[in-house]
């Protein structure tokens, strides 16, 4: 061993098909329960590991971001593409930015309900009780006199500028700290913004935006939307394994890929 991972090899040969967004024991009692439907899905969900259009490296970093996404949380499919993103090469801080980025999604609560609080409290009359008064905000104040302040943050930054100033501090370090290229860091977000579990247009649209100001093509783009999409073989790697299980259980046989009846 050289120490050095051939990512070549990860894209599969006849010894060694590539299985992408698969658990192995799924895949195989699926397979074994329906072959033909499985090979065609097992081609559908495989091509972004084949076609060669975004590096491998790239391919596994958004699977670890949409499985480990604030609104995904999937654990199994976390492990397995933080396993095969080190496998192709992905290094600790370049996934553990993966991470922070996935954690901070959460940031779109404020963004859809701030404004709703806002509105609402101004129909009822409801007024703050006490009013931020003079807080210090200099990550923020930088944001907005370099341009790049969104103005769907404005309405959460209203109700608690310091708060507001305290998670940019924690967030802008994400897209500015050079461990992700910033085209790279786009996609990402894309992927977090358009996954099926979260679907926020707002994100989505600025997110395509910047890829593209970056460089992004219109295909790596469309690679990202194709893995929020592969993503649904979750469904699959959850509920095939606990049927096996199931029927087993219900006919007093083992649990087996040879349990096919």
């Amino acid at each position: 061993m050289n120490g050095k991972t051939d990512t070549a090899s990860l894209r599969g040969d006849d010894k060694y098909p590539v299985t992408g967004p698969w658990d192995a024991e799924a895949l195989d009692q699926q397979r074994a329960w329906d072959a033909d439907w499985t090979q065609a899905c097992l081609k559908m969900t495989t091509d972004p590991w084949t076609n060669g259009i975004l590096p491998l490296k790239e391919v596994e970093l958004v699977c670890v971001a949409i499985n480990a996404a604030c609104t995904n949380l999937q654990a199994d499919g976390t492990r397995r593409h933080i396993r095969a993103a080190l496998a192709a090469g992905a290094i600790r801080d370049e996934i553990l930015m993966v991470v922070k980025m996935a954690s901070l999604l959460s940031i779109h609560s404020c963004s859809l309900g701030a404004p709703i609080l806002i509105e609402e409290a101004k129909a009822a009359g409801v007024t703050p009780a006490r009013r931020p008064a003079g807080a210090a905000t200099p990550v923020v104040d930088r944001l907005r006199a370099a341009g790049q302040w969104n103005e769907a943050w404005t309405p959460f930054y209203d109700l608690d500028p310091s708060w507001t100033e305290q998670f940019m501090a924690v967030g802008i370090p994400v897209y500015a700290g050079g461990v992700l290229p910033p085209k790279l860091a786009e996609l990402l977000s894309i992927a977090f913004d358009a996954s099926f579990t979260h679907m926020y247009p707002p994100g989505t649209r600025r997110h395509v935006k910047a890829a593209l100001a970056h460089g992004a093509t219109i295909e790596e783009i469309m690679e990202v939307l194709k893995l929020c999409v592969i993503q649904g073989i979750e469904a699959a790697n959850l509920a095939v394994p606990i049927l096996a299980e199931e029927l087993a259980r219900a006919i007093g046989g083992p649990t087996s890929v040879a349990n096919e009846d």
